[in-house]
């Protein structure tokens, strides 16, 4: 990570200085149990980086309450509305307030980030970077302070910590499922392309799809509303209508059904329906929907977990993921998996 994008930490002091993290940590807290050449080096490194110590680190030793910012786009879609509530969940348990800033694209990241949020003085920045949309706000927001992006891909920036759900895993335990239950042709309904959590979805898709020798198309790209869903679905069955259908989320699988249902195509028997996301809901549909849920409480705390350990400037616990596995939940929109 490259010191100069963020503020700098214990740890790049200790590495500065040639000493462990403990022993930067015992020369600002118990200096005299120090060596003075030792003192001096840690002294001299502190100054060289500029180095200070921040209200979230100390704040973490003394369970005072600190401030964390958030960023979201402000979307009420799924999986970002349960991404933010779990972080915010996350960061009062440990004693944290949670400033939420939302950034419109007709506001100009760059404004709204420098504005209320930079400028209230919290310690770090969770952004919630769902889509292509947000990673100017991730930028803007890294000049300034810690930043820590929950999303589905390495942003590729320098200094950004990324933590997410393995979307791509997700989609190929839906295709696994389906291949087991004897189906051969699946088609994939999109999603949104500028949006990660879609486009690793449908890489997922190919990967398996190639993997398992299935017949496999990718039809849309839908935009996540069960509209889009309904529509793709009714020109697969004037086209041509696969062994499944894979939805890119929960709201299009429920277009899928219905459109389904209208053409009196019996699921699963006549084409399986699969989404993504688990959503409220989606165990109540008729069928009930086979689909994948996220570890969205666990994304919250490893979120905040990451932002914590970056502002203190401590490593992570040996084996701590980036990313966090989704789960497989099978219902009866899909056919049962063949035994032998």
């Amino acid at each position: 990570m490259d010191v100069s994008s963020r503020r700098p930490s214990m740890a790049d002091v200790a590495a500065r200085s040639g000493v462990s993290y403990q022993t930067v940590s015992r020369v600002l807290n118990e200096p005299d149990i120090v060596k003075p050449a030792t003192r001096s080096r840690v002294r001299e490194a502190i100054s060289e980086l500029g180095y200070t110590r921040n209200r979230a680190a100390r704040a973490l030793k003394t369970t005072r309450s600190s401030l964390i910012g958030m960023l979201t786009d402000g979307s009420a879609l799924f999986g970002p509305t349960e991404t933010t509530t779990a972080i915010e969940s996350a960061a009062r348990r440990a004693g944290y307030s949670v400033l939420l800033t939302t950034v419109g694209a007709e506001d100009g990241a760059g404004r709204e980030v420098g504005g209320e949020l930079l400028g209230s003085g919290a310690d770090g920045i969770l952004v919630v970077a769902a889509h292509e949309g947000m990673v100017p706000a991730v930028s803007t927001a890294a000049r300034s302070t810690p930043v820590v992006a929950v999303a589905a891909r390495s942003l590729q920036m320098p200094g950004i910590e990324v933590v997410g759900v393995d979307q791509r895993l997700g989609a190929r335990q839906v295709i696994e499922h389906l291949a087991r239950t004897g189906v051969r042709s699946v088609v994939h309904a999109a999603g949104p392309q500028d949006w990660f959590d879609a486009r690793s979805r449908q890489e997922g898709f190919e990967e398996a799809i190639a993997l398992h020798g299935l017949d496999g198309a990718v039809v849309g790209p839908g935009d996540w509303t069960p509209r889009s869903g309904y529509e793709l679905t009714n020109a697969l069955v004037r086209d041509g209508l696969p062994e499944a259908i894979f939805a890119a989320n929960d709201m299009m699988a429920i277009g899928v059904l219905h459109a389904l249902h209208e053409h009196r195509i019996r699921v699963p028997e006549d084409c399986a329906v699969v989404g993504f996301d688990n959503t409220l809901g989606a165990e109540f549909q008729v069928p009930s929907l086979t689909t994948v849920a996220q570890p969205f409480a666990e994304l919250g705390r490893l979120a905040l977990e990451r932002l914590l350990h970056l502002l203190e400037g401590t490593e992570l616990p040996p084996g701590t993921p980036s990313t966090l596995p989704p789960r497989l939940v099978v219902r009866r929109s899909t056919r049962p998996e063949r035994t032998h």
